[in-house]
């Protein structure tokens, strides 16, 4: 079986989950990200950039 190279992206919380719903809260507990300016790296999958869609106000995205 072939070896696939899976592409990464990195994301990082530029924005505090301070008065953020909820709901937001637990998108960014589920990507991993718990304080500002944390980064995190995820297989660029559908999945995750979801998630990303959902906060994007209080993401940043980086390829690679």
């Amino acid at each position: 079986m072939a070896k696939t190279k899976e592409t990464k992206v990195k994301i990082k919380l530029v924005r505090s989950l301070i008065g953020c719903s909820e709901a937001q809260r637990k998108v960014a507990q589920a990507l991993g990200l718990k304080k500002k300016d944390q980064v995190v790296e995820h297989s660029n999958s559908a999945t995750i950039m979801g998630m990303v869609n959902k906060i994007p106000h209080l993401l940043e995205v980086c390829e690679g």
